[in-house]
């Protein structure tokens, strides 16, 4: 019996150096900030679904609790000489943030969409709402900020739905001129989900007859592009990286297309775009075909992973898996050719690196001017983590000077 404190408490440390142990890369600068982040992360969200079980709302719902629990809301003097108001545009609230002072006159207009999955994250908290005072700031610009809906209580397209009305009310003659905005220095902005949000407003707009002003530029920031291929060299190198594992990354995608979450593992298998699938002709395959549309540097020695039959008749069930809307990298190359110039970032331990990278050789293919970026100690987050990481302060440094001299 005077053994028992002693092999609980080992069964106590054996089990919590279980939990915190993850196999991350060793490549990682400041490791262990990561690791810790991850330990943060993983603990949230098993409390979230905890409170889901216990009846206390959808575990989604839940995390957006603790998220606004732990980011909190900076202060208005956080950025001195920026203000924020809220607006709606065509309907969809928005955060507008606008900076005193600068070289005067009309300024640079940034609509921003936010990263978290379709999910989560908010225009009005934590990382984001510090962000967009920030680059107002740097950048001597009118930010906006939209607070498009998330599931959820809304699936696609509702979200992009959001956006591109917002896109085309900020770029009207009438918003532009209300904000002193230059109609010629005019960028669409976003990260992971937000990033996936900004590429296919973008594609939108450049074709849209109605809309007079054109995105002068657009600037993504590890978008996410497709859901055809979750065996891509990043999605296995980084199936179990930090902030963003395949796994959340795929639920994330069929949460918001629709796709039951009991397909999970057939989906990881690629399943959904088996051979079988008639609809997904030697074209369409052809626009994600990493093989060659990645550098030998990305590909190293994977090989594809192609299902001979998988989920008969999903494409025609969820026509959303082939939505161009939804996943810009299936753009034909017309579209693609009429898109803006592109800043395309980049980072080495993350799920999204590939997406990001062949949608830039995708994008120069079509005559567009792309700068791709990529951070080699860079992970998913970092962009919005520069006060903790020095990655982070570097890849937000570097999207801040180009904007600075492409915009």
């Amino acid at each position: 019996m005077r053994r028992s404190p002693l092999l609980i408490t080992l069964l106590f440390t054996l089990a919590l150096a279980y939990y915190v142990h993850t196999p991350l890369p060793d490549a990682l600068e400041e490791r262990w900030k990561c690791v810790l982040l991850d330990v943060l992360i993983r603990t949230v969200g098993h409390a979230a679904k905890l409170m889901q079980w216990l009846g206390f709302g959808h575990h989604i719902q839940n995390l957006r609790w603790f998220s606004v629990l732990l980011e909190g809301t900076p202060g208005p003097d956080f950025v001195p000489g920026v203000k924020a108001r809220d607006e709606t545009f065509a309907g969809v609230p928005v955060r507008v943030y606008e900076a005193s002072g600068g070289e005067g006159g009309l300024k640079r207009g940034l609509l921003y969409f936010h990263g978290g999955g379709w999910a989560l994250g908010s225009a009005k908290i934590g990382a984001y709402e510090k962000d967009c005072r920030i680059l107002s700031k740097e950048l001597n610009a009118v930010v906006v900020s939209v607070e498009y809906r998330l599931y959820p209580e809304v699936q696609f397209p509702v979200p992009y739905q959001d956006c591109f009305a917002a896109a085309k009310h900020f770029l009207s003659a009438e918003v532009l001129s209300r904000l002193s905005v230059d109609p010629e220095r005019v960028a669409v902005s976003g990260d992971s989900a937000g990033g996936n949000l900004a590429a296919a407003v973008s594609q939108e707009i450049s074709q849209d007859s109605s809309v007079k002003v054109k995105f002068r530029v657009q600037a993504l920031i590890y978008p996410a592009l497709q859901a055809l291929d979750f065996n891509t060299p990043s999605y296995i190198q980084n199936s179990r990286g930090p902030v963003l594992p395949l796994s959340a990354l795929a639920k994330f995608w069929m949460q918001y297309l629709g796709v039951d979450l009991s397909l999970l593992d057939q989906v990881l298998a690629n399943h959904h775009s088996s051979q079988q699938q008639s609809l997904l002709t030697p074209e369409l395959r052809a626009r994600f075909d990493w093989t060659r549309l990645l550098s030998a540097k990305h590909r190293q020695n994977y090989k594809p992973v192609v299902a001979d039959k998988g989920l008969d008749g999903i494409l025609e069930k969820i026509p959303a898996l082939l939505d161009v809307r939804a996943f810009p990298l299936l753009a034909d190359a017309e579209v693609l050719s009429k898109c803006p110039k592109a800043y395309i970032m980049t980072c080495e331990f993350d799920v999204l690196r590939d997406d990001g990278l062949m949608y830039a050789r995708r994008l120069e293919d079509a005559g567009v001017q792309v700068t791709s970026v990529h951070h080699e100690a860079g992970f998913h987050g970092c962009f919005s983590m520069a006060a903790l990481f020095e990655v982070g302060k570097r890849a937000q440094k570097h999207y801040i000077n180009w904007l600075l001299d492409n915009l």
